[in-house]
């Protein structure tokens, strides 16, 4: 490769190494002009015939304490049906995985997985955006297929890597959707749109131990397969 696109490369791997999810953030206000630069950067992202079914609601300030407040109580009262990402029980190896990052992440909270309790307010702190300072609710329309699903995370991806590579982090939260209907009222959002993920925006606090556990991936061998590569092209 080229020196140009060598250092192109470099800086692209390096925003995707980097990137991680945070659960503790600085109070630091966020510029608008900013999260817009951000979102203009993620609306590039392909989608099955250019149909683009992001839809995003942002909040900083009484808004986003509004919306928290309004899910807390409801989280307090449980008075929603519990909601899972996953069919139960999930495949062996993501059930191992999920169990791993359950492992990991209490850890470093000094939680012990037992305590449910203690599970259930940090379970709240995600309704608090992790006190970021910009709390975003991505929508689509419920009537699409999974291939539109699909498209949507294309477009979060490169979100977050367009925010990372700005100094600020993220965490995209699925747990949000369990709360369709009070997020529903709250924003007034339209008939259709059904509540994809939450995510937390902002500065990430550094000296928190929840922000430095570290996730392994699987090597490619775990999750590959090759065919007609007998000879590697000269």
């Amino acid at each position: 490769m080229s020196s140009h696109v060598t250092r192109k490369a470099d800086a692209i791997d390096s925003v995707i190494r980097a990137r991680k999810t945070t659960r503790a953030f600085r109070p630091d206000p966020v510029p608008r002009a900013r999260l817009a630069e951000i979102l203009e950067l993620a609306r590039c992202a392909p989608s099955t015939f250019n149909t683009q079914p992001w839809r995003v609601h942002l909040l900083a300030g009484e808004a986003k304490r509004a919306l928290s407040e309004a899910i807390l109580r409801a989280h307090a009262a449980n008075a929603v049906a519990p909601f899972s990402p996953f069919p139960e029980p999930p495949p062996p190896e993501c059930a191992a995985r999920r169990h791993d990052f359950g492992s990991r992440y209490y850890a470093s909270l000094g939680i012990d997985r037992a305590d449910m309790a203690a599970r259930g307010r940090q379970t709240g702190r995600n309704f608090q955006f992790f006190d970021a300072p910009i709390g975003l609710i991505f929508t689509i329309d419920g009537t699409l297929t999974r291939h539109s699903w699909l498209d949507y995370g294309l477009f979060l991806q490169n979100l977050m890597l367009a925010a990372h590579a700005r100094g600020l982090a993220t965490c995209p939260q699925v747990s949000f959707v369990r709360y369709q209907e009070v997020i529903a009222a709250t924003l007034a959002l339209a008939p259709e749109e059904t509540v994809a993920c939450g995510m937390s925006l902002g500065y990430a606090d550094e000296q928190a131990p929840v922000n430095r556990f570290d996730m392994p991936r699987e090597p490619l061998e775990e999750f590959t397969r090759w065919f007609g590569f007998d000879r590697d092209p000269a």
